[in-house]
């Protein structure tokens, strides 16, 4: 089994000076062979670079830059340039499909802030003991980095990236050959219902309350933007009063992802050690929160018709908050770490659907916590009601593992 472990890197103030200049001289090769990439196919009769020919010049770049680029892992700056050739892997391959491009784009400094060593021992070393309470990453050019370590690594470490977050800084480590931790089983089974009113509810009827981390933080969130807005644009980056409103900006959106995240661990874990099967919908977020298309209006050329879009943003904000995306992938994770299994059904009227006759209508959806049957008159909570339908749709896939 593959996983992924992250911990804060407590870096002295020399170290993330040293942290920051490995960001920005592996965002200058990365523009580089971007810039690269562009000439010779606008002037060289629209001659292709690929990654083997740009890997090739690392050598000779190295060889003239010594300070910037010389003093970093030549395996990190290949990983930069397989990163580059990723996005233009992606790019070719949406425009096979008629998607919308996206070209690979030149990065700013405080965009780039990833950087990433392909092997543990090549440029990079986790140097950890079972019982070591200090546990430090060593990576070249910058030193022995010492580690927040919350938890033992299992597995064989492969990856190592130093990632960015503010004014945080992380280590991510991708390790395989981790071994499943099964918990003991509880023959108990569940279906779960996402909502806005309430984050989750079970087939049993029990409510998981919606924390809305970004609406309790809302105000404060937006005088920070409101005096960041208020700095003109030849002035932008130029200035320390601009860059800490940039940072106070920031900070807060980090302190929302991480009570976010916190909480969606939590939730998970009380899910998988309470039942061994899990089910839940299959969620298109992506589609849930997209903006409905403009309709114009045929009485007056160049005008539009209402088509709800700003009840539909408040909506969308509500969804993006509670993170549903995000809960699910980390419920799997668990799931499959915990030897337990969670079963993706289809979403559709889940909550217009009677549990008791069957009966299938928009009308049976009174409210949006009331449902009540228009053909039987069963009534129930809505959310209690998709729960045990979400649980029923599971039941044939249960039936086949079985």
């Amino acid at each position: 089994m593959i996983r992924a472990y992250r911990f804060l890197l407590r870096p002295t103030a020399r170290q993330a000076v040293a942290l920051g200049e490995m960001l920005r001289d592996h965002c200058s090769l990365y523009n580089g062979a971007l810039q690269e990439r562009r000439d010779a196919y606008r002037h060289i009769s629209k001659t292709s670079i690929k990654y083997g020919g740009q890997s090739a010049q690392l050598k000779d770049i190295r060889a003239f830059d010594p300070e910037r680029q010389g003093r970093w892992s030549f395996s990190s700056q290949q990983a930069t340039l397989r990163r580059l050739d990723k996005a233009f892997q992606a790019f070719f391959r949406r425009v096979k499909a008629g998607q919308t491009p996206g070209y690979p784009r030149f990065k700013g400094v405080g965009h780039f802030d990833t950087v990433t060593f392909p092997k543990d021992g090549d440029g990079c070393r986790w140097d950890s003991t079972p019982h070591d309470r200090q546990t430090r990453v060593r990576l070249q050019g910058v030193g022995h980095v010492r580690v927040h370590q919350h938890r033992p690594v299992r597995g064989r470490v492969r990856t190592i990236s130093v990632k960015r977050e503010g004014n945080r800084w992380y280590t991510v480590l991708a390790c395989d050959n981790v071994p499943v931790e099964e918990l003991p089983p509880t023959g108990m089974v569940v279906g779960i219902d996402m909502g806005v009113a309430h984050f989750l509810t079970t087939s049993g009827g029990e409510h998981v309350a919606n924390p809305r981390f970004l609406r309790a933080m809302a105000d404060e969130l937006a005088q920070a933007q409101r005096h960041l807005a208020t700095f003109p644009k030849r002035t932008r980056q130029r200035t320390k009063k601009h860059r800490a409103a940039a940072r106070k900006v920031a900070k807060l959106h980090g302190r929302i992802r991480r009570q976010r995240a916190d909480f969606h661990h939590k939730t998970a874990r009380t899910l998988i050690a309470g039942h061994d099967v899990i089910a839940h919908e299959r969620l298109n977020t992506a589609g849930m929160t997209k903006a409905p298309a403009p309709k114009a209006d045929p009485g007056q050329p160049g005008g539009f018709l209402p088509n709800g879009a700003a009840a539909k943003a408040g909506l969308n904000r509500s969804i993006l908050d509670a993170g549903w995306a995000q809960f699910l992938g980390i419920l799997a994770n668990k799931a499959e770490s915990a030897g337990r299994l969670t079963v993706a059904v289809d979403a559709r009227n889940t909550s217009r659907t009677c549990p008791e006759c069957g009966h299938v209508a928009k009308e049976n959806r009174v409210t949006r916590e009331r449902f009540r049957c228009t053909a039987c008159g069963f009534a129930a909570n809505a959310d209690h009601v998709g729960a045990t339908n979400v649980l029923d749709r599971a039941g044939p896939v249960l039936c086949a593992a079985a």
